[in-house]
């Protein structure tokens, strides 16, 4: 059994914790970089916004898709975590969400196989939960089964 989750005030682009540090979020299947969290990691760092453009760009020839987990280094001890859990983006209130839970279970499985051996800490927003129109009581129990009950500490971050 893991920890719990520990929840913050704060921003998700600037962890709170010591040792390596991996800043989690998720992203849509279609190449689409442009609103939300996103922009905040972009005033931060170019390179994980460079790298899924590019991820998405060459998608035939990568795993590029629902599911899909891209990790950019940002700093000798910081990784962005690029996750696909999104179909689309949302264009009308009636369209339903685009958020994917099984893609966001299946990405956060593939995220602890790749920070287990960094030895690092996981920070996220409520991922999901914004433009993605998902519930956080239904991704909550995604990452305490896929992250904190594998022993990866885990810090989520409300905005003010």
């Amino acid at each position: 059994m893991g920890s719990e989750i520990r929840y913050l005030r704060g921003d998700a682009t600037s962890p709170q914790a010591k040792g390596p540090k991996v800043i989690a979020h998720v992203c849509n299947d279609l190449g689409g970089w442009g609103k939300g969290f996103v922009l905040a990691l972009s005033r931060r760092w170019p390179e994980p916004e460079a790298a899924y453009r590019r991820w998405h760009r060459e998608r035939a020839r990568n795993d590029f898709g629902l599911g899909a987990v891209q990790l950019v280094q940002v700093a000798p001890d910081t990784w962005v975590a690029n996750m696909v859990g999104q179909r689309g983006i949302r264009t009308s209130r009636s369209a339903g969400v685009p958020v994917r839970y099984e893609a966001i279970n299946t990405a956060l499985g593939r995220l602890a196989d790749l920070v287990l051996p960094l030895g690092a800490s996981v920070h996220l927003p409520r991922i999901g939960c914004g433009l993605a129109g998902g519930r956080w009581e239904r991704v909550e129990p995604l990452v305490t089964a896929r992250l904190t009950d594998q022993g990866i500490p885990v810090t989520v971050y409300d905005h003010d």
